[in-house]
């Protein structure tokens, strides 16, 4: 649980103790004063050695956790099954229903080793044009299904980047999966034909232009049964999503990569939502802290310019407005969507999770939501070890005026400057260089996608047996930190705000999602310490440790909303049973940051508290198409500049005005007992 460790000696010639400060994951702050100094050396080193040397994953808590009754008779592992929930969705094992069949391609996890065994696909699609198909896409993570609309067969697919480069490649069978895909709703999708659809054969499938799609507003707002009913009549307007910046898209074509060239997905429309890479998102959440530090200690509330100027709730806002837009196109435009983002497993990951929460009331039961995120997050991957940390680092360790493990500030320089402030293209050509002058290197070893331009050694998983690539001794033993950032947290946050804004349509409470993400951290179960489904099989993960749903399950009623009416979506029309987040509101989870609401979302100086979408300056709120905007680009304006060149200027700007705020474990201030007492709550376990 620790985040940062500070020791700090007591001043000579001063009655002052010596003390230890810990920040925790959770956000609780501890202070520890030592009547020797000796003891409080000895306790620091003992913290240290245990958080940063335990070299396995398997020395972690979760393997020698032994849980007592009631939770000892519940098996969480048994809650999740994949075929189970696809028959949920109306797909059977059977080929040809609904369109769909369950390719086991992947069931030794060789063809993609990040992706789950069990694959659905297009019937129309063999597995001889999975296996082309899998050579475009990064990681070979194809385009696949998560989520098929019970009433009108539209889907979500996602996948990762297309493997485009500078010579533009393409992929006949790439295009052909994805025109299958959107071609499953028509009428005769359940006949069993002998070939897939050719691309001119779904070509007038959406006609829909951009500025018809720019028309679709990611504003959410409460919308009444008429509107719905005229935007359910509406043409299908398939959509391809790319959640990277359109600059960030465009400048990994440079190391290979990057993303469709539409002049051969003519059946579909792309939006680039800009949302911003796990570095930026690392750095955001650090400004909060550097905001919240001080403020347990002093009679001061938190510097609440300075939590606006964080940009954590114009992260979430983000996210929020690219979910809407997914539910919507699915919901109420009767549409196909395809998400990716760089590898598919950040950003995609939260539109993906976030747009079924709109979309199906199942997730938003707390049974539905465990298989949410067994699905988009454990099964179809996320690299959890290496975003969560939670395998300790020595750059978190310092002692008071002697740094420990260099300048950590320093050392990640290149990442900050290359995702906030830097040019992207320039930095992914100096990528590109490194990439160029590699020999005989695994391509799994390139750019960490996800963070778009940062190079990173290859994690264990992600190698092919026989492959003669090194892993870095970091990896081995212990946390790279330029690879953490809150992905998961933030669709936890995300979620919250969906449950504040609609609280009578979620079984769960916000508790629930609280000591989910403690136990993100904690490592008491075995449930999020692999990155994907291979690795878990792997590691006996089921056999050696317990799932952290028995922790929940057993305790139920704990986390059960009493204001939850599920009666509302079983008796409302299908398009009522959605639900869109009113973007404007997105407001500060104080419960999460151990504060109360008062202190994060009450009035600035008697003024109304500015939101995510109104932080001004040149940052995109919203998505782009491929010629025109989609969405907002101020809090009430609608976009409205046209042509690619303006939007990837806009968004360059923006990604310039994210600044990072300096930070360092010695700058962490404890909590006092009694400041902690007023302020959080204690949750035993």
């Amino acid at each position: 649980m620790i985040a940062y460790c500070t020791y700090k000696p007591a001043p000579p010639a001063s009655r002052q103790a010596p003390s230890i400060r810990l920040r925790c994951r959770d956000f609780t702050f501890v202070n520890f004063l030592f009547v020797s100094e000796t003891k409080a050396r000895d306790v620091y080193d003992s913290i240290k050695s245990l958080t940063c040397k335990l070299g396995r994953v398997e020395k972690l808590y979760a393997f020698t956790y032994r849980p007592q009754p009631p939770e000892k008779d519940v098996n969480g592992w048994e809650l999740y099954d994949a075929k189970r929930e696809w028959r949920r969705l109306g797909i059977s094992e059977k080929d040809g229903d609904k369109g769909w069949r369950i390719s086991e391609i992947n069931a030794d996890y060789e063809y993609a080793p990040t992706y789950p065994a069990l694959l659905p696909v297009p019937s129309t699609i063999s597995d001889n044009v999975l296996n082309y198909a899998g050579k475009y896409r990064s990681r070979s993570r194809i385009p696949v299904l998560t989520y098929l609309h019970p009433v009108n067969n539209c889907s979500i697919t996602r996948s990762s980047q297309p493997l485009v480069g500078v010579r533009m490649n393409r992929s006949v069978q790439d295009e052909r999966l994805v025109a299958a895909i959107f071609s499953t709703s028509k009428p005769d999708a359940d006949s069993q034909s002998s070939s897939p659809p050719s691309i001119k054969d779904i070509e007038t499938e959406s006609q829909t232009s951009s500025t018809q799609l720019a028309s679709l507003s990611l504003e959410s707002s409460f919308v009444d049964a008429e509107a719905l009913e005229d935007e359910a009549i509406s043409q299908q307007n398939n959509l391809i999503v790319d959640a990277r910046p359109t600059v960030n898209a465009y400048a990994m074509q440079a190391v290979g990569k990057g993303s469709e060239n539409m002049e051969h997905y003519k059946f579909a429309t792309k939006a680039y939502l800009g949302i911003a890479n796990i570095h930026v998102m690392r750095h955001s959440l650090e400004k909060v802290v550097d905001t919240l530090k001080d403020s347990d200690i002093t009679p001061l509330t938190p510097n609440r310019e300075a939590l606006t100027n964080s940009g954590w709730l114009k992260h979430i806002s983000g996210l929020l407005d690219g979910a809407s837009l997914i539910a919507r196109q699915v919901g109420l435009h009767h549409s196909h969507v395809l998400i990716h983002c760089s590898d598919g497993w950040d950003r995609t990951s939260q539109l993906s999770a976030l747009s079924q929460l709109c979309l199906d009331p199942y997730y938003r039961t707390l049974e539905g939501f465990i298989v949410l995120v067994e699905k988009d997050w454990l099964s179809f991957g996320h690299m959890f070890r290496y975003r969560t940390g939670f395998m300790g680092s020595e750059k978190w360790f310092e002692v008071e005026n002697e740094r420990l493990g260099g300048n950590k500030r320093a050392e990640n320089g290149a990442a900050i400057g290359a995702n906030s402030g830097g040019n992207a293209f320039e930095n992914a050509l100096l990528s590109a260089k490194g990439f160029f002058n590699k020999k005989n290197e695994s391509k799994e070893s390139l750019a960490d996608s996800d963070g778009e331009m940062q190079p990173y050694d290859t994690p264990p998983s992600a190698l092919k047996s026989g492959s003669a690539t090194k892993v870095s001794n970091e990896h081995k033993n212990g946390t790279k930190v330029n690879e953490t950032s809150p992905i998961f947290h933030q669709f936890l946050d995300a979620t919250y705000q969906l449950l504040y804004q609609h609280p009578t349509r979620f079984e769960f409470n916000e508790r629930f999602l609280r000591r989910l993400l403690y136990h993100l951290y904690s490592c008491q179960y075995g449930t999020f310490l692999y990155d994907n489904e291979k690795q878990r099989v792997e590691a006996g993960v089921k056999e050696k440790t317990r799932s952290v749903w028995d922790y929940f399950l057993s305790r139920r009623q704990q986390f059960l909303n009493e204001k939850y009416e599920p009666v509302v979506d079983d008796n409302i029309k299908e398009q009522e049973r959605l639900l869109f987040p009113r973007t404007k509101e997105v407001r500060w989870w104080s419960e999460v940051f151990g504060r109360t609401d008062a202190e994060m979302n009450g009035p600035l100086h008697g003024t109304p508290i500015t939101f995510a979408n109104g932080l001004g300056g040149s940052v995109l709120t919203g998505a782009e198409s491929a010629d025109k905007s989609i969405g907002i680009g101020t809090a009430h304006q609608p976009r409205t500049d046209g042509g690619l060149s303006q939007g990837a200027e806009r968004i360059a700007a923006g990604l310039s005005a994210l600044g990072i705020g300096k930070s360092s474990a010695s700058q962490i201030r404890s909590r006092s007992p009694e400041s902690a007492k007023a302020s959080m709550e204690v949750e035993m376990q």
